[in-house]
């Protein structure tokens, strides 16, 4: 396999004041960063077009489009730039970049695999928003026939590029909030190889929400709908694929 040209991903909508600072940490990484403006208002996009100034890829979006639009707008960026693989962080500065090398290091062992994370939380974590994610978990469980996608809703993760590009070409997985969950179930259905990794995650007091209560949790029960009877469609190969990893399970 050639040698892999990571870059790091961050979808941006109105994140002015957080958005500068993570750049600046993330650079400790010394990758490229290929920031997408996703239809952001005056402030943020001069913000982004001053990061720009300082040699970081933009991609402006023309209107907004929502986070899965933009990380996909995001990855075919990114294969035209000729990354091999790219590492999506959420602009709001939540996650610990501390945590960030060990899905970097994924590449030299499991450089086909999709790596995401699964947030360990401090008490900063709104109660509410902890234990809710906990009906989307228990669908992505039902509709993979596994227990195998711990969280599928972290925006951490290493996507490889040309692979996830091909499987976003048959599906797109949604413009918004359903893309981090549906694009997991899909690479799961198709038998892509996936790895996990830990990241801590911290909730600012003034943190920006762009979660559309109606519409985002309408979209949502909708997708899982739809990935229920995906998975009754390919019961009988996900059933197949179980029993062949569990003489396995049971001799580890």
């Amino acid at each position: 396999m050639a040698e892999a040209r990571p870059c790091i991903l961050i979808p941006v909508y109105n994140h002015p004041t957080t958005i500068g600072p993570l750049c600046d940490e993330l650079a400790a990484l010394g990758l490229p960063l290929l920031l997408v403006d996703d239809g952001c208002d005056v402030e943020c996009a001069a913000e982004l077009d001053r990061l720009a100034g300082m040699g970081h890829h933009l991609l402006r979006l023309p209107t907004n489009q929502g986070k899965g639009a933009a990380v996909r707008a995001g990855l075919e960026q990114a294969q035209r730039l000729e990354y091999t693989h790219v590492l999506q962080v959420d602009a709001d500065g939540q996650h610990d970049r501390e945590d960030l090398p060990a899905f970097l290091a994924e590449l030299e062992s499991a450089p086909e695999a999709l790596v995401v994370g699964y947030p360990r939380y401090d008490t900063s974590v709104p109660r509410a928003r902890f234990y809710g994610r906990y009906a989307t978990h228990v669908w992505v469980w039902i509709n993979t026939l596994s227990l195998e996608i711990r969280d599928s809703m972290c925006g951490v993760r290493l996507y490889p590029v040309a692979a996830l590009n091909r499987l976003l070409a048959r599906y797109p997985c949604g413009n918004r909030m359903t893309f981090d969950t549906e694009v997991l179930v899909r690479w799961h259905w198709s038998g892509g190889a996936l790895t996990q990794r830990p990241v801590r995650v911290h909730y600012p007091r003034d943190g920006i929400s762009h979660f559309a209560l109606w519409r985002d949790n309408r979209q949502i029960s909708m997708m899982h709908t739809r990935l229920f009877f995906g998975m009754l469609l390919r019961l009988p190969r996900l059933l197949a694929r179980r029993l062949r990893r569990q003489p396995a399970e049971v001799g580890s």
